[in-house]
């Protein structure tokens, strides 16, 4: 049986990926600037969680730390540049 905290980490990368991929899809309906910006964020988002899945359960051996904080700083600097682009 699967440990919780394995459990826990791969449904995280779930529900970013499918939080990504209703983004996406929303974006190619609508094209509003907001939701392209969300979901790169949530790409960025997705691709942290599964690194995190590989770096804590595939391969423990390997440390994957500074790519895990690069797809989530890049994650988070999308999206604040979305909103202080919108507020102007």
């Amino acid at each position: 049986m699967a440990s919780p905290i394995a459990l826990v980490y791969i449904l995280c990368l779930l529900t970013s990926a499918t939080c990504a991929y209703l983004l996406v899809r929303s974006y190619l309906s609508n094209r509003t600037r907001l939701l392209l910006f969300s979901a790169i964020c949530f790409v960025f988002l997705a691709a942290n969680n599964l690194i995190v899945v590989v770096d804590l359960l595939i391969l423990p051996e390997v440390n994957f730390v500074p790519w895990r904080q690069l797809t989530a700083l890049a994650g988070v600097m999308v999206l604040l540049f979305a909103f202080i682009w919108e507020i102007e």
